[in-house]
C-alpha cells in the first residue's frame, strides 16, 4: 500500500496554526525578500492570485479583498514539516519526500 500526503498550501497552513483568525480568509506568503507570492490559500486562489506574482503588482487587489500578507518564516515551516513527518512515521518506517518545497 502507498499513501500520498499533500499538505495543501503548506506555508499558509503553518501560519494558520498560530493565528486562528486567518482561517477562512485569503492569505498569501511572500518570498524571502517579500517580493513574490510563494503560497496562497484557496480563498486567495479564488481571487485570481497567481503563484509567483510580484506583490506590488496586485497591491490594490490585496487591499480591496483584505488579503492577509505574511513574510516567509522558513524556520517555522521546517519545524512544522518535521512534525508532520514525525506524525507520519507512526504509520510506517518508510517515508519519502518528493516534489516542491514551496508552500
Amino acid at each position: 500500500m502507498i499513501a500520498l500526503v499533500d499538505c495543501n498550501s503548506f506555508y499558509c497552513s503553518c501560519e494558520r496554526v498560530f493565528d486562528a483568525a486567518l482561517v477562512g480568509r485569503p492569505v498569501v506568503v511572500l518570498s524571502n525578500n517579500d517580493g513574490n507570492i510563494i503560497a496562497r490559500t484557496n480563498e486567495a486562489k479564488a481571487l485570481g492570485i497567481e503563484m509567483g506574482t510580484p506583490a506590488f503588482k496586485i497591491r490594490d487587489l490585496i487591499k480591496q479583498h483584505d488579503v492577509i500578507v505574511r513574510s516567509s518564516n522558513y524556520e517555522l515551516y521546517g519545524d512544522m514539516s518535521a512534525r508532520v513527518m514525525d506524525c507520519l512515521s507512526d504509520f510506517t518506517d518508510e517515508l519519502e519526500t518528493i516534489g516542491s518545497a514551496i508552500g
